[in-house]
């Protein structure tokens, strides 16, 4: 059994999803494993992980689109508002959402669907530079 990490660090510039599959697939097709689980853990608490489509575009901007509708900046409800609008906000879709994913590794290839890929989805409208930790155990 063989372990390998390593942090991917991300620039994002503004709220919206990020296509990560490309670099999270090359690093780990670079360790050589046949058999194993790939993990992403994101390391921050306004911004989260997602396995969606990404064949059509306009399935993020929809998913934007309903988040946007779900959880709107500056909402009165929210006391937390120290660092702008859009803290509480980020806040409550990382809750929604992930921070941590799991994907197979099988036949030394991550096992990840036909229109599927990894998506950075950041909550904040600053830039900001994101750190996710991938994690690859197997043999």
């Amino acid at each position: 059994m063989q372990q390998f990490t390593q942090t991917l660090a991300i620039s994002a510039n503004g709220r919206k999803l990020y296509d990560i599959t490309p670099q999270v697939l090359s690093w780990a097709n670079q360790q050589g494993l046949n058999t194993g689980l790939l993990t992403l853990y994101i390391q921050h608490t306004s911004a989260s992980l997602l396995i969606n489509e990404n064949y059509d575009s306009d399935v993020l901007v929809d998913i934007e689109a309903f988040f946007n509708r779900l959880v709107p900046d500056g909402d009165p409800l929210f006391t937390h508002t120290v660092e702008g609008p859009d803290d509480m906000p980020a806040h409550v879709r990382t809750a929604l959402t992930q921070t941590s994913l799991s994907i197979p590794m099988i036949e030394g290839e991550v096992a990840l669907g036909k229109w599927q890929g990894l998506f950075l989805f950041e909550h904040r409208h600053m830039p900001a530079t994101r750190r996710i930790t991938m994690h690859l155990i197997g043999e």
